[in-house]
C-alpha cells in the first residue's frame, strides 16, 4: 500500500509527517497560508509560505487522486473484473496518469471496431492466434465465417473479415496494456523530437514563426518559451507539430523503435511460424493507428502543460517583485499621463493618495503650449506642496519627462523630483467599475493619471486594483491555462499584501480584500464602518464591523495596522493573541510599551527563552521581540529611481556601445526586458546578464531593478534593442545590421539552439508597447 497523503507530501518537501498533518488540519479549518506562515510557526515547524503553497497544491492533487482511485475501483468491481492483482496495482498507483492507464481497459467507451468484432464472436479467434502462432490464420479464420442467416451483428462474410476483426481485438488489447504504455511513454520522453513544419501556403501569413518552419528539438530539452511559441503557431494554423523519433526522420525513413517494442512486449517475433507475420502486422498497426497517436497527443499536452507551468511561475515571480517594489512613500505627488494630441493629463494626490486636483496641459503637438504647461504645473506644485512628479512611460513619455526636467531646472525652490513609472494596466483601471465608483465625476483619461501617481507612492496598494494579467510582466500569458494563472497570481498578491500589512484606516476595498481571512464583502463592510464611525482607534474595534466574526478576526488582525491608535502594538505585526505575552514581558522589565517599542537596545537584551511556555513557544517569542525592536517593518527595499540619459528618447537616438541606465520591466527564462527610455524595451539575453554562467535570470535581476546596461545592437526596422549588463563586452554589430549577420558574445548564446532568436522575436512582438 502507498504511504498516507501526509507521509508522501512530507517526503516530497523534505519535512516531518507531523508538520504536514498539523498544516493540513489548519488548512481544513479555514486558516490561510499567510496566517499559518506568520503566526503558526510552532504548529508547522516553521514551514514558510513557499512550502505551504506547495503543500496545499499537492494536498489538492493527492486528494483528487484518492477520490478518483475509489471511483475506479468501484467501476471495475461493478463489472466483476476486479482481481486481487489489479486491485493491488490500482491501490499502488502514485499518479493520475498511472491510474488512468490501469483503468483504460475497463473504462466504458463508445462501440469500437474491437467491440463489434467481439459481438461477432471473434475474440476466440484472436486469442487462439495469439496463444498459438503455429496455427494458420486463414485456416483458423475460416471456422468463424458466418453467412447471412446468422443474427446481423454476428455476420462474418469471409476469412478476411474474420482476420480483420481479430486484429482489431488484439490492437485494442495491445494499446490498453498499462505496462507497455509506460515503457513507450518513457522511451518517447527520452528520445522523441518535436518536429515543426510550416503548413503549405502559410509562409507569408505566418512570417513571424519562420524560425519554426522546419525545426526539430528533443521534447525533453524544449524550453517553455519555445514550446509556447510553436503551440501558438499551431493554434494560428501556421505550423504543424508532430512527435517523431530519429529513424522516422531519416531519408528514407525507418520504423520507429517503439513499433518493435510493442511486439517484443508481447513476445511476438518472426520464428517462421504460420501466424508470426500476421501477429507482427497486428503489433505494427497497433503502434501506428492507436498507440503513436494516443501518446503523441498525451506527450504534446504534457509539454504544453509543463511550458504553461513554467510561464506561470515566471509571471508569478515577476509579479511578486513588482508588487514589492520600493514605495516612494507618503509624499504629495503629481501624476502625468502623457499624450500628444489629447494633451497630458495631470492629477495631484496628497500624502494619503487622495485626489486633490486635476488638469490637462498641452505642451506637445499640435498646440505646443510649453510655457503654459510649465506654468500650470508650477501652480499645482506650489498650491499642494508637491514633492514628486510621476510620469507614465507610454506615448510622449520622454517628451513629458523633458517638460518635468525643465520645471525642476527653472524652479529649484519647489524641490521636486521626477520619476518615470510603468503605466501598464493604468488604462484598465481607468475604465474599471472600481475607478468609476471611486471617481464618478472624473473623466476616464484623468483616472489614469491618478493611478500613475499612486503607484509611485505605493505600488502594492495601487496595483492590487488591477487584474494581474494586465500589469504586463508575463510571458505568453494569454496562451496558458487561465484558471491556473489566475489562481497562482492571486496567491502571489495575497502573500505580498500580507507580508507588508495595510493601514486599516486608509486601505481601499481591493487592498483589504487581499488580507488573510477577508473577502470583498467584509472589506467593503470595514470601509463602510470606517466612513460612518471615523478612523479605527484599535484593532479590537474591528470586531464591531458587521459579519467580522472571531475566526475572521483571528486570521486578519495581525496584518491590519492601526497607526496612531490607542495601543502602539496595533501598528505592529504582533498578533492580538500575543498581547498577553508582551504584557508579561513589560511587567518583568517594569517598563511601559511606549518605552520599549522601537528600543532595539532594550529588546535585544531580553532572553526569548525566559518568556516561552506552553502557550507561547520560543519561535513566537522571538518573532514578537523582533517586531518590538522594529515595529511595522516594511520588507520592501529603499526607493530608488532610474535616471534616463538626456537626449536619448527614441530608437534612432541609440548607438551600439552606449552606456545607459534602465529599469527591468520583465524577466523571462531567456533574459530580461529593460526600459531605457525610448518607448521600446531592450532585451538583455540570459547570456548577457553576468560574467558567470546564469541558469536562471531571476537569480541576477528582478522586475523593478535599476541597472546599468550597454547597447549592443539596434534594429530600428524591427524595433529591437539588444543590451548587456556586462559593460566590458565588445560591440561587434552595427546599427540596423541584418539579424542573421549580427552577433556578439553577449547576444549569441552558445548554450541555446539557433532558433532562440525566434523566441526573442516572439517575445519582442508580445511585449512591445
Amino acid at each position: 500500500m502507498l504511504p498516507s497523503i501526509e507521509q508522501r507530501i512530507a517526503a516530497e518537501l523534505g519535512v516531518r509527517p507531523q508538520q504536514v498533518a498539523a498544516t493540513v488540519q489548519l488548512l481544513d479549518e479555514g486558516a490561510t497560508v499567510p496566517f499559518i506562515a506568520r503566526y503558526r510557526k510552532e504548529v508547522t515547524g516553521e514551514l514558510d509560505d513557499i512550502q505551504l503553497r506547495l503543500l496545499d497544491e499537492r494536498l489538492t492533487y493527492l486528494r483528487e487522486l484518492e477520490e478518483r482511485r475509489v471511483g475506479v475501483l468501484a467501476s471495475i468491481d461493478e463489472q466483476g473484473k476486479l482481481t486481487p492483482e489489479l486491485k493491488t496495482e490500482i491501490e499502488n498507483a502514485e499518479t493520475k496518469q498511472r491510474l488512468e492507464d490501469l483503468y483504460l481497459p475497463y473504462k466504458p467507451k463508445r462501440r469500437t471496431k474491437a467491440q463489434i468484432a467481439r459481438e461477432a464472436g471473434l475474440e476466440p479467434l484472436a486469442c487462439a492466434l495469439f496463444d498459438d502462432p503455429t496455427l494458420v490464420p486463414e485456416e483458423e479464420a475460416a471456422k468463424y465465417v458466418r453467412l447471412e442467416q446468422e443474427p446481423p451483428e454476428q455476420h462474418v462474410p469471409d476469412v478476411k473479415a474474420a482476420l480483420d476483426g481479430a486484429r482489431q481485438i488484439l490492437m485494442e488489447r495491445f494499446s490498453e496494456d498499462a505496462a507497455l504504455l509506460d515503457r513507450l511513454r518513457q522511451t518517447l520522453l527520452a528520445n522523441a523530437l518535436v518536429v515543426s513544419r510550416v503548413i503549405e501556403g502559410k509562409e507569408s501569413e505566418g512570417a513571424k514563426f519562420r524560425d519554426w518552419f522546419d525545426f526539430r528539438e528533443p521534447i525533453k530539452d524544449m524550453p517553455s518559451h519555445r514550446a509556447l511559441a510553436m503551440f501558438r503557431g499551431r493554434n494560428e494554423d501556421v505550423l504543424r507539430l508532430t512527435l517523431k523519433t530519429a529513424p522516422e526522420l531519416e531519408d528514407p525513413p525507418r520504423a520507429a523503435p517503439c513499433e518493435a517494442m510493442v511486439a517484443t512486449h508481447f513476445g511476438i517475433a518472426d520464428r517462421g511460424r504460420a501466424a508470426d507475420k500476421w501477429l507482427l502486422d497486428s503489433a505494427r498497426w497497433a503502434w501506428m493507428v492507436k498507440l503513436s497517436l494516443h501518446l503523441e497527443l498525451e506527450l504534446m499536452n504534457q509539454l504544453r502543460e509543463r511550458a504553461e507551468e513554467e510561464a506561470i511561475r515566471v509571471f508569478a515571480r515577476n509579479l511578486h517583485d513588482l508588487l514589492l517594489a520600493a514605495p516612494a512613500g507618503p509624499r504629495t505627488t503629481i501624476g502625468l499621463d502623457p499624450g500628444v494630441r489629447t494633451g497630458v493629463k495631470v492629477a495631484v494626490v496628497d500624502q494619503t493618495g487622495k485626489l486633490v486636483d486635476t488638469a490637462v496641459i498641452y505642451p506637445h503637438e499640435p498646440r505646443r503650449d510649453w510655457e503654459g504647461a510649465l506654468a500650470a504645473l508650477r501652480h499645482l506644485a506650489q498650491k499642494h506642496g508637491a514633492q514628486l512628479i510621476a510620469i507614465g512611460n507610454g506615448t510622449a513619455s520622454r517628451e513629458t519627462d523633458k517638460l518635468a526636467a525643465d520645471l525642476i531646472k527653472r524652479h529649484p525652490e519647489l524641490k521636486l523630483a521626477k520619476v518615470v513609472v510603468s503605466e501598464a494596466g493604468a488604462s484598465v483601471y481607468s475604465a474599471s467599475e472600481l475607478a468609476s465608483k471611486e471617481f464618478p465625476d472624473i473623466d476616464v483619461s484623468l483616472r489614469g493619471a491618478v493611478s500613475i501617481a499612486r503607484r509611485l507612492q505605493d505600488p502594492l496598494a495601487e496595483l492590487v486594483k488591477i487584474d494581474p494579467k494586465s500589469i504586463g510582466v508575463g510571458q505568453y500569458q494569454h496562451d496558458v491555462n487561465q484558471y491556473r494563472l489566475a489562481k497562482s497570481l492571486d496567491a502571489v498578491v495575497e502573500d505580498c499584501v500580507n507580508s507588508v500589512g495595510v493601514d486599516v484606516n486608509t486601505a481601499s476595498v481591493p487592498l483589504l480584500t487581499r488580507i488573510s481571512g477577508l473577502n470583498a464583502t467584509l472589506a467593503a463592510n470595514i470601509v463602510s464602518y470606517r466612513d460612518q464611525h471615523g478612523a479605527f482607534k484599535s484593532r479590537k474595534a474591528l470586531q464591531q464591523v458587521p459579519r467580522l466574526g472571531d475566526k475572521t478576526f483571528e486570521q486578519a488582525a495581525g496584518f491590519l495596522r492601526v497607526n496612531a491608535g490607542d495601543n502602539p502594538l496595533d501598528a505592529s505585526a504582533v498578533h492580538p493573541e500575543s498581547y498577553p505575552l508582551v504584557e508579561r514581558i513589560l511587567a518583568d522589565i517594569k517598563k511601559g510599551i511606549r518605552e520599549v517599542i522601537g528600543d532595539g537596545k532594550t529588546v535585544r537584551a531580553l532572553d526569548p527563552g525566559r518568556y516561552s511556555d506552553e502557550k507561547f513557544g520560543l519561535l513566537t517569542v522571538q518573532d514578537v521581540l523582533k517586531e518590538l525592536e522594529k515595529p511595522g517593518r516594511d520588507p520592501r527595499p529603499e526607493f530608488k529611481a532610474a535616471a534616463f540619459r538626456e537626449g536619448i528618447e527614441d530608437l534612432k537616438d541609440l548607438e551600439p556601445g552606449m552606456l545607459l541606465e534602465g529599469i527591468v520591466t520583465n524577466v523571462t527564462n531567456f533574459g530580461a526586458f529593460i526600459d531605457i527610455g525610448v518607448h521600446q524595451d531592450g532585451l538583455a539575453h540570459v547570456s548577457a546578464l553576468a560574467e558567470k554562467f546564469v541558469k536562471d535570470p531571476h537569480s541576477v535581476v528582478k522586475a523593478g531593478d535599476v541597472v546599468k546596461v550597454k547597447v549592443m545592437e539596434v534594429d530600428i526596422a524591427r524595433k529591437r534593442i539588444a543590451l548587456t549588463l556586462r559593460l566590458t563586452d565588445e560591440v561587434t554589430a552595427r546599427k540596423d545590421a541584418p539579424e542573421r549577420q549580427r552577433g556578439s558574445k553577449a547576444t549569441l548564446p552558445k548554450r541555446e539552439a539557433a532558433p532562440q532568436n525566434g523566441a526573442m522575436a516572439m517575445a519582442f512582438a508580445r511585449l512591445k508597447r
